[in-house]
């Protein structure tokens, strides 16, 4: 399966693609990050934003996304940003029908590098180990768009499952429905 990530930011929007399957070796496909020039206007810099992912989808044809699901943090404007950026990786994917994935940066911490609470430099560590690169990919965006796709590429498949057996649970535990309708 190929799995294209995205750390998303305004500034800085990080975009891996990796290809694997859970319990075998994974591949680096393609690394890097789409920037805007921060003194454009915000509409400008989320066409540049979708540009770029759009670019990234026609070149690597993925077969899901995943983007980093984005949390409050203090500063407003910074959350805003890349809650917009988020939403035009979504919206990009979903033109093409693809199926897109929110993952929180401590679920993809713990996924790479087996601790929630991990930092930059051990994320990029492992993503370097993980994808047998020669150094860890800069900057820290990339790195990150890169662990967001390794996490899904692991996780994917035990969260189909899941749903798979909830919805077999609340089909039979779903009352029987009657042929006819009251009047």
């Amino acid at each position: 399966m190929r799995v294209l990530g995205v750390d998303p930011g305004l500034t800085r929007c990080g975009i891996g693609v990796v290809d694997g399957l859970a319990g075998r070796r994974l591949s680096m496909v393609g690394v890097g990050v789409v920037r805007t020039p921060a003194d454009l206007d915000t509409a400008r810099r989320l066409v540049l934003v979708e540009r770029g992912m759009e670019e990234w989808l026609d070149t690597h044809r993925p077969e899901a996304v995943a983007v980093e699901r984005v949390f409050s943090q203090h500063n407003v404007r910074t959350v805003m940003g890349t809650a917009q950026a988020s939403a035009v990786a979504m919206l990009c994917a979903a033109r093409r029908g693809l199926p897109v994935a929110l993952h929180t940066p401590s679920e993809v911490k713990a996924a790479v590098t087996g601790s929630g609470r991990a930092d930059k430099d051990q994320v990029g560590a492992m993503v370097t180990r993980l994808l047998r690169l020669d150094a860890p990919p800069r900057p820290a965006d990339a790195a990150d768009a890169l662990a967001l796709a390794i996490c899904h590429l692991w996780r994917a498949p035990a969260a189909s499952r899941l749903q798979q057996a909830h919805a077999a649970a609340r089909r039979a535990t779903a009352p029987a429905r009657k042929g006819t309708l009251p009047s």
